[in-house]
């Protein structure tokens, strides 16, 4: 079957360190266009809009979408309505109510609509999921903790209205959480950490429940510095299991399994081929979900301003 023609959409970080070399490596698609305001690709057409692109080039199929939630619905709305598949960077979108729109114009249009969670296929997720399904969770413990400068220098989009703050991380860490537990939790209590100057939060502590009375605690923040921290720890009737490196790595009672190497994104584009071929979509809301919650019902309490330089307002 000849590989699926796929414009790329928002060439910044995230295009180039994953979707990029991703896309070389696949033989589902055949990246053959992209558009972006203020960067291009080598080697294919480029193009300043969304628009632009489509109309330049028709028999695109697909469409990957990676600039900020805050501008991704209107673009992705479309792309369906032209009846191009899409793939949508994490979150989805800025809020529930757009996503869930745009799952109904795939459907009407009948294209493939990928909501994508990348963590999700971290090779330690899956093994982690059958592993829990025989036993008994007693309490999880989720520590996100990232260094916002390195991960995201100078992008103010992340702590401005919709950027999600510290939960564009955090986000990874809830996909992974609601794809191994095998029953739903839900938000019993949050505080969220604003820094003066943001409309964001920097820093979040939340507190879940399940059905059985299980404790799910996470701890995110975006201030770490030094060695990151990306872990989940289960503690269940038959051990205790970690995920740690963001799910790249997974021990149980302190023994390291075999797991194999990353590959996150490589794991996605294969996703969203099978979904085009099958003619079906994957739109798991879950943890956009919780971090609405969050917002509703999280404390609020303020800190220091933040500059990406450092120096700034000193």
């Amino acid at each position: 079957m000849a590989p699926v023609k796929l414009g790329l959409v928002g060439i910044g970080k995230i295009a180039r360190d994953q979707h990029l070399p991703s896309l070389s490596r696949s033989l589902g698609f055949e990246l053959v266009a992209a558009a972006s305001r203020n960067a291009g690709v080598d080697g294919i057409a480029n193009f300043a809009s969304t628009a632009e692109m489509l109309e330049a080039i028709p028999d695109i199929a697909a469409v990957s979408l990676c600039m900020p939630p805050q501008a991704r619905h209107e673009t992705a709305a479309e792309a369906l309505r032209h009846g191009k598949h899409v793939m949508l960077e994490k979150p989805p979108g800025a809020t529930l109510s757009e996503v869930e729109h745009l799952a109904g114009l795939a459907a009407s249009h009948g294209a493939s609509l990928f909501a994508t969670w990348h963590s999700r296929h971290a090779p330690g997720v899956e093994p982690a999921r059958e592993w829990l399904k025989s036993r008994s969770i007693r309490r999880m413990t989720v520590t996100w903790k990232e260094d916002v400068r390195h991960w995201h220098p100078g992008q103010d989009w992340i702590f401005e209205a919709g950027g999600l703050g510290v939960f564009d991380p955090g986000i990874n860490a809830l996909s992974i959480v609601t794809r191994i537990l095998p029953f739903p939790i839900w938000l019993t209590g949050a505080e969220l950490t604003f820094p003066d100057n943001r409309q964001a939060p920097i820093a979040a502590d939340l507190a879940f429940a399940g059905p059985q009375g299980e404790a799910v605690e996470a701890a995110f923040d975006f201030r770490q510095t030094g060695q990151q921290t990306w872990d989940i720890v289960v503690e269940t009737d038959g051990g205790t299991l970690k995920l740690s490196m963001g799910g790249a790595k997974l021990s149980v009672d302190g023994e390291e399994r075999d797991v194999g190497p990353e590959a996150e994104y490589d794991g996605l584009y294969a996703r969203f081929a099978e979904l085009i071929a099958a003619g079906q979509s994957d739109v798991d809301l879950a943890p956009l979900r919780h971090v609405a919650d969050a917002f509703l019902l999280g404390r609020r309490r303020g800190t220091e301003p933040f500059h990406f330089d450092p120096s700034a307002g000193a």
